[in-house]
């Protein structure tokens, strides 16, 4: 399955990359070149071979979920550049940037 060069514009429009021109050939010869490869894989015989996600064995290295007691609240706040009522103030976020001003968030601020 080789895929055309509208097509890769497509997969491009899909995955929000703005693709120039010259970039769509060279994309197409990789993007066919991996599903060569996976064509090759389908191919193979994976009869009796089980499921896994490692290649090799696996020993989970990581310590068991247990719970601790946390931070005091004015600890975690004591390194914070500005607080309110027990909360971080953060400045309130907008779609076209971050305005200086301040706001509590803490109270579900508008």
């Amino acid at each position: 399955m080789a895929l055309t060069q509208a097509e890769v514009r497509e997969i491009g429009l899909i995955a929000r990359l703005n693709l120039e021109d010259g970039a769509i050939e060279g994309l197409q010869e990789e993007l066919n070149q991996i599903l060569t490869y996976v064509e090759h894989m389908q191919e193979l015989d994976l009869e009796g071979v089980a499921p896994t996600a490692y290649s090799t064995d696996f020993t989970d290295s990581l310590r068991d979920d247990v719970r601790v007691p946390s931070l005091p609240r004015e600890a975690v706040l004591m390194n914070a550049p500005e607080s309110k009522e027990g909360a971080f103030l953060v400045p309130r976020i907008k779609a076209l940037g971050i305005e200086d001003s301040r706001e509590d968030t803490a109270g579900g601020g508008s």
